[in-house]
C-alpha cells in the first residue's frame, strides 16, 4: 500500500495574531496611565510653586509698604494734657545727663485759628524756686500729638534740601531761679529765645548771661491761673487796674531789661480776661515790645484781641517737656517740624528745668539747619 503522508498541521495563526493584537492595547493603556499620571503631577507642582511665589510677593509688599518713619497723620494726633510743669526747687548744683544723640526735628507759631470750646483744666506741677506751680488747660487745636518714633539722622549724613521746609524758634521759659540749670542752653550754637521770670534770687544776673551769650531775652510774665495757684512774685491779677498792671509791667522789665518782649507765665485766667490783655497789649505796643501767648488755656482770648488792635502776635505750637524723657521730646520736636512744614513756622516752648532738652537741642540745631530749617527767635518771625 502506498504510503500516505502526514501534512503537517499549519501554526495556530488565528491565536497568535490574537494575542499579538493584545499586547499592543495593554501597552496603550499603560501609556495613557503614565501620561495622565505625570499630568496630574505637573499641574499639582504648578500650583504648588504659583502659592509660593504669590506668599513671597505678598511678603515683599507688606515689607515694602511698611513706613520707616513718622508720617503727618500720626503726628497730627492731639494729646489733651498740654501743660506747663513747674519742677521743685534746688539751688544746688546738679550734674545733667547727657543723652545719646537723635534725629532733628522743629517748627513755628501758626496763624490763628478757630478753636473750640475747652473747659479749662489745669494741672499743677511741683515748683521750681519761689515760684507756684503753673496751671494750664488743654488746647484740643494746638496740643501736642502722640508720641510715634523718630529716626535719627546724623549731621554728616543729611543732605540739605532745594528750598527751605520752614522756619523754627525755641524758647525756654523759666530761667532766674538758679544758673546751673541755664548755662547749657547758653552754649547752643544757634537763635534762642530765653524767658525769664521776674522777682527770683538770679532773675537779673540770668538775664545778662543770656545777651551775653548772644541769646533773645523776653519777660516771663506771672499770670494768675485758674484754680488760684501762686504764679510766683511781680505777678498780674485779675482785678487789678490799668495803672497798677502797668506799674508791674514797668519793674519787671526795669529788673531784667532790656528785653525783646513778654510771654505769660501759667495765666490761664488772665488771657480770658479781655479788659486786662488789652491793657498788656497796648502797653507792649507802646514799648515796641511783642507778645508771646503761651497758650496755656484754649479760651485765650489774646489772637482775637491783637487782631482787633492791629496787632501781631506769636504763639506757641509745642510744649516740648511735658514729658522730659529723651524720646518724648524727640517727638515733640518732630510734631514741630511738621506745622513749621505745613504752617511756615513753629514755635516750641520747653523749660530750663529740663536736664535732657539742652544737650538734645545742641545735637539738633547743625542737623536741622543741615535739613533746610531755618533757626530763628520769636522777634524775628514777628518783625
Amino acid at each position: 500500500m502506498k504510503k500516505i503522508d502526514k501534512i503537517p498541521k499549519k501554526p495556530n495563526s488565528h491565536k497568535k495574531r490574537t494575542g499579538a493584537a493584545k499586547k499592543p492595547a495593554k501597552r496603550k493603556k499603560t501609556v495613557f496611565s503614565d501620561a495622565l499620571r505625570a499630568f496630574l503631577l505637573a499641574g499639582v507642582i504648578t500650583v504648588f510653586a504659583a502659592a509660593i511665589s504669590l506668599a513671597i510677593i505678598s511678603v515683599h509688599s507688606r515689607l515694602k509698604n511698611t513706613p520707616s518713619a513718622i508720617t503727618e497723620s500720626e503726628v497730627d494726633v492731639d494729646i489733651e494734657n498740654d501743660t506747663e510743669k513747674i519742677p521743685e526747687q534746688n539751688d544746688d548744683e546738679e550734674n545733667i545727663r547727657i543723652p545719646e544723640p537723635p534725629k532733628p526735628v522743629i517748627s513755628i507759631s501758626a496763624p490763628e485759628k478757630n478753636l473750640p470750646s475747652v473747659p479749662a483744666q489745669e494741672t499743677v506741677p511741683t515748683l521750681p524756686a519761689r515760684v507756684s506751680p503753673a496751671p494750664v488747660s488743654a488746647d484740643p487745636a494746638r496740643t501736642n500729638p502722640a508720641p510715634s518714633a523718630v529716626s535719627i539722622v546724623p549731621a554728616s549724613s543729611a543732605q540739605r534740601p532745594s528750598q527751605n521746609t520752614g522756619t523754627l524758634v525755641f524758647v525756654i521759659d523759666d530761667a532766674g531761679n538758679n544758673l546751673h540749670e541755664l548755662d547749657p542752653f547758653l552754649r547752643i550754637p544757634g537763635p534762642l529765645t530765653i524767658a525769664v521770670l521776674p522777682g527770683l534770687p538770679y532773675s537779673a544776673e540770668a538775664a545778662r548771661r543770656i545777651r551775653t551769650a548772644g541769646k533773645e531775652v523776653i519777660l516771663h510774665q506771672p499770670m494768675e491761673a485758674i484754680g488760684a495757684q501762686n504764679p510766683g512774685p511781680s505777678a498780674i491779677y485779675s482785678g487789678m487796674g490799668e495803672e497798677e498792671i502797668r506799674s508791674i509791667l514797668t519793674r519787671n522789665i526795669a529788673e531784667i531789661g532790656p528785653v525783646a518782649g513778654i510771654n505769660n507765665h501759667q495765666g490761664s485766667k488772665i488771657s480770658m480776661d479781655r479788659e486786662i490783655v488789652e491793657i498788656i497789649l497796648r502797653f507792649c505796643a507802646e514799648r515796641d515790645l511783642f507778645f508771646l501767648d503761651s497758650r496755656t488755656t484754649a479760651e485765650t482770648v489774646i489772637p482775637s484781641l491783637a487782631r482787633r488792635l492791629g496787632l501781631k502776635i506769636a504763639e506757641r505750637d509745642v510744649f516740648l517737656d511735658n514729658e522730659q524723657d529723651r524720646d518724648s521730646m524727640l517727638r515733640y520736636i518732630s510734631t514741630g517740624l511738621t506745622r513749621a512744614q505745613r504752617n511756615g513756622s513753629a514755635v516750641m516752648i520747653g523749660h530750663v528745668w529740663s536736664p535732657a532738652l539742652a544737650p538734645l537741642l545742641t545735637e539738633q540745631y547743625p542737623v536741622l539747619t543741615i535739613q533746610g530749617y531755618t533757626l530763628k527767635t520769636v522777634s524775628d518771625i514777628i518783625k
